[in-house]
């Protein structure tokens, strides 16, 4: 048997402690990941903001589950906002 990279060790021990799910509904999540891109080459403005390292750490890590760019997620999330659809859950 191969041994395994760092890489590969790293996934697997995630996969054991639980922090990897499946996708119940492959289908809607691309779709929905689709509507995300879409949405993401109709920006025309520019925006800079200064958060601080452990917000945009998070954010990434958050866009990483997501399987969507950081900045896509940002402007997602400021949409709902703006929009009145952020609903915010217990964690």
């Amino acid at each position: 048997m191969a041994r395994l990279t760092r890489e590969e060790r790293e996934l697997k021990a995630a996969v054991e402690r639980g922090e990897w799910r499946s996708v119940r509904n492959v289908k809607s999540d691309a779709a929905r990941f689709r509507r995300y891109a879409q949405a993401s080459l109709k920006k025309n403005r520019r925006v800079n903001i200064r958060i601080s390292d452990k917000d945009l750490e998070a954010l990434q890590k958050r866009a990483i589950e997501e399987g969507i760019p950081y900045q896509t997620l940002i402007a997602s999330l400021l949409h709902k906002y703006v929009s009145g659809r952020l609903v915010e859950r217990a964690a």
